[in-house]
């Protein structure tokens, strides 16, 4: 059942679910594989913004006030309302975005969102007693912040809305949403959803361009902004927030190092490797971007990731035989083609893909693996953000490491070994957030996530993310 309003619709079919978010005189939403118009959505102003603020200000503190248990169950209902629209949320993520319904896609992407929201309500932050002695009794609790505004990208459009409002709901505060331009619908979907469950004014939507956006950092009844999106952008947040002195979890740009050590196994480790690099079409932070491959190694590990692509069918996300898809938009496409045609007049090696047929429909840029390239390339030192992976030669642990090091981001690292003790000693010299070992860029609902350098500051799920949207009080005496 959805609410919208005050229609209540009975059955969660794809067309109740886009009807109830539709917009007749709003803005075109068009499928990325095909061109095709998916829906269309009422942008907001930033007049909208405010009153949405406002709505949520005024219910805030009637949330914090049920008890934390209230607001556990009301989270399990939530994520057993996803389950039951899971397959119309699928297909309408499917066509919006370009992910494909298979694979680690839309599916999955739906799967995830029911699966954090069991998880942060399943989580216990309790208070702590930091002294107690003769002299002295003192404890440390959690407060809810306020109202949270969640900004959010096109990419993981529902999951990453998920493990921002989540945790906010979970803890008293009521949330404002800003989704992606590119990807509304999707959100406004998952959102009314969640709203045939929540009560009133807890969870605001505001679909809108960037001026929505800049608002929501800004105003000044917004007390924690939590943002997923570009570094450039996130700079932006951190000064516009600054006059009001909101808290911040920023998530922003990555480009992952993978290191192959010497001692693997090309073809065990070939599948994992590749949707490392490839999940989501490349459309991910903390996806694999550069990948340092030792010289005894090289060979056969192109060689196996050649083969693996082979076998990855691309196409129109609603085919249930495809598991990559377009670049969602655009600009990400133009990006991806320039980037790899300077890798190619470098004269570096193309081994699969890197010519995509520019008159076909579609955002589609084929599969494209990179050899013998230099480290400074812009494929290299540039976030793809897409279907193009340099791979780079190495000999020497300390210079490697160096060069994972090079750059001025850092959310996520992995390290290919077949002796853990030895990858472990190399993760731990590795400037990022998270350094995965023989697989990369898999998060847990339990694990805190975030990043260092340029990529972002504050932590995500589990206990880590709870505290992360609330604020600590001490009881003294």
């Amino acid at each position: 059942m959805i609410r919208s309003g005050k229609r209540i619709i009975m059955s969660t079919t794809y067309d109740s679910l886009l009807s109830a978010i539709t917009d007749p005189a709003g803005r075109e939403i068009l499928d990325p594989a095909t061109g095709e118009v998916v829906g269309t959505v009422a942008f907001g102003s930033v007049a909208d913004l405010d009153a949405a603020v406002t709505r949520a200000r005024a219910a805030q503190p009637a949330w914090a006030a049920r008890s934390d248990d209230d607001r556990k169950a009301l989270l399990l209902k939530a994520a057993d309302a996803i389950e039951e629209a899971a397959e119309p949320l699928a297909e309408l993520l499917s066509r919006e975005q370009g992910k494909p319904l298979n694979g680690p896609n839309a599916r999955f992407e739906v799967g995830a969102c029911s699966a954090w929201l069991r998880a942060t309500a399943a989580t216990a932050l309790p208070g702590e007693t930091v002294v107690d002695d003769e002299e002295t009794h003192a404890e440390l609790r959690y407060r809810p912040v306020g109202v949270v505004g969640a900004i959010g990208p096109w990419n993981w459009p529902m999951m990453i809305t998920i493990w921002q409002v989540a945790p906010a709901l979970r803890m008293g505060n009521t949330a404002v949403v800003k989704p992606s331009e590119y990807t509304p619908l999707s959100v406004l979907a998952l959102i009314e959803v969640l709203n045939g469950v929540l009560p009133a004014d807890v969870l605001i939507p505001v679909a809108g361009e960037g001026e929505v956006g800049a608002r929501l950092s800004s105003h000044p009844d917004i007390d924690k902004v939590m943002f997923t999106g570009s570094t450039r952008t996130g700079q932006a947040i951190i000064k516009s927030s600054a006059d009001t002195v909101k808290r911040l979890t920023l998530e922003l740009g990555g480009n992952d190092a993978g290191i192959v050590l010497p001692d693997v196994d090309a073809k065990a480790i070939a599948q994992d490797l590749f949707w490392g690099c490839f999940i989501n079409t490349g459309q991910t932070c903390a996806a694999l971007k550069r990948l340092y491959v030792h010289a005894d190694v090289y060979d056969d590990v192109c060689a196996a990731l050649v083969e693996v692509a082979g076998q990855m069918p691309m196409g129109r996300g609603l085919d249930e035989n495809n598991v990559l898809g377009p670049l969602q938009n655009r600009a990400q496409f133009d990006i991806v083609a320039r980037l790899v045609e300077a890798a190619k007049e470098s004269g570096a090696k193309v081994l699969t893909g890197g010519d995509p047929d520019t008159d076909a429909p579609g955002h589609f840029y084929p599969l494209t693996l990179v050899a013998d390239i230099d480290n400074d390339n812009p494929l290299v030192t540039e976030e793809q953000f897409g279907p193009a992976l340099p791979i780079i030669r190495y000999t020497d642990v300390d210079e490697v490491v160096a060069l994972a090091n090079g750059l001025d981001v850092g959310l996520g690292a992995s390290v290919w070994s077949g002796d853990a003790d030895a990858a472990r000693a190399i993760a731990g010299r590795l400037e990022a957030g998270t350094v995965w070992i023989n697989g990369h860029g898999g998060v847990h609902p339990m694990i805190p996530f975030g990043g260092v350098k340029k990529s972002g500051y504050g932590l995500e799920f589990g206990v880590e993310g709870l505290k992360g949207v609330s604020v600590p009080q001490v009881i003294n005496g």
